[in-house]
């Protein structure tokens, strides 16, 4: 067998490979792209001689990216190590803190030589569960974006414009969206009539209550306030505009991306499966979709897919101390969208509700009680996959009498 120690940058590739003794037998600098890889292939044929691809394994600190799908598809055994676990497992080889690309190249390989099944290899998922990977993490993005333009029109409007503050909950939702772009600055919001604020929330889609929404509104807007310097008030003025008009374009994305998201998990076959988990709607299910995959031998059991979810908890010990603590090294987008599937199980859910009610009675906190539940329906989530079918209520909770949920840990 041939182990491969591959560091990776943006423009190069610094590879060294070893034997099933640890020596080296190549070192190289290879270019990012078709030309790199190609040399890639040619030198562990080099070595390989008439052995098979997946003698070879590959240690490299991504699970991504073009290179990534080439070394799989050439069938080579590709690992994916955590970029703290090479970090660490350098301080094995050089104490003094010296670091270089080859370097890593060579405790890569060393890696992947003699610790490789303590560690995860690339998963195989299919093009469609990349597709919907894509999809939803570029949906969720793109949601982030909006929050943080939200915080930055929020903290503008504080500085000169209080009163729109009163009149929106939300800045970047459609009502707030369309009235600032007519009034983005105070003396423009008092001189709204409500006829204006009307036909704005009528052109931005609102539906119903539309005149006592307006009334509202014109209202919030024209109380009293401090306000700013004219000049500086119209250059405040003008962010404002600029603000929103960012987060109208963002918030046209986000469902023209939202719309992409639904046709592609929708086709997935495990579609039906994940969206019948209670608490699991279409975007909440495609990004559990995306971070688990759906490479059938990727997680053995249960357990394995729990921890690889971030949601069972680690134990640390030592002498008499015994402390129980969530993960800190996780895929948060994982974790989280299992958190809310967990908060919003409670109310679709009777036993879940139970599960979660028990771990309250016996002291823990709420956050606590989320990720256990969170922890209990991967497990329920993992069964329904494995054997193919939808969730049930009666049979994912039929071990659960109220005496084992009291006593669940």
């Amino acid at each position: 067998m041939l182990f491969v120690g591959d560091d990776w940058a943006e423009a190069h590739h610094d590879v060294e490979v070893q034997d099933e003794t640890g020596r080296r037998l190549a070192r190289k600098r290879l270019p990012e792209g078709v030309a790199g890889m190609a040399a890639l292939h040619a030198l562990i044929a080099e070595h390989l001689g008439d052995g098979e691809p997946d003698q070879v394994v590959v240690g490299i600190e991504t699970d991504r990216g073009p290179w990534v799908q080439a070394l799989t598809a050439a069938g080579y055994q590709v690992y994916a190590i955590n970029p703290m676990s090479a970090s660490r497992y350098r301080e094995r080889h050089v104490t003094s803190g010296a670091k270089s690309d080859a370097g890593d190249a060579h405790v890569l390989a060393d890696l992947v030589r003699t610790d490789r099944e303590r560690h995860r290899p690339v998963a195989g998922d299919s093009e469609l569960a990349e597709a919907v990977k894509v999809l939803a993490r570029a949906h969720q993005n793109l949601i982030w974006s909006r929050q943080r333009q939200a915080n930055l029109l929020r903290s503008t409007l504080r500085e000169f414009y209080p009163a729109a503050l009163a009149a929106f909950d939300d800045l970047a939702g459609r009502d707030a969206l369309a009235v600032l772009a007519l009034a983005p600055n105070p003396l423009r919001g008092k001189a709204l009539s409500q006829s204006k604020i009307a036909s704005a929330l009528r052109r931005a889609g609102r539906q119903r209550n539309i005149d006592t929404t307006a009334e509202k509104i014109q209202a919030a807007l024209r109380t009293e306030q401090l306000t700013a310097l004219p000049a500086v008030a119209a250059a405040f003025g003008h962010t404002v505009t600029a603000l929103v008009g960012v987060l109208a374009e963002l918030s046209r994305q986000i469902e023209a991306i939202e719309g992409q998201l639904s046709a592609h998990f929708d086709q997935h076959p495990d579609a039906l499966i994940l969206r019948s988990q209670p608490g699991l709607g279409l975007v909440l299910a495609a990004r559990v979709l995306a971070e688990f995959g759906d490479d059938p031998a990727r997680y053995a059991d249960a357990r394995s897919r729990r921890n690889y979810a971030g949601t069972s908890p680690i134990t640390r010990a030592s002498g008499t101390r015994r402390v129980v603590l969530a993960r800190i090294a996780v895929n948060k987008r994982l974790r989280d969208a299992l958190c809310l599937q967990a908060f919003a199980a409670l109310n679709t859910s009777p036993g879940a509700r139970a599960y979660y009610d028990a771990h309250r009675a016996r002291g823990a906190t709420h956050h606590r009680a989320i990720r256990a539940l969170a922890n209990r329906l991967v497990g329920v989530l993992h069964g329904c996959l494995r054997h193919r079918q939808p969730y049930n209520e009666d049979t994912a909770w039929t071990s659960y009498t109220k005496a084992d949920l009291a006593q669940a840990a």
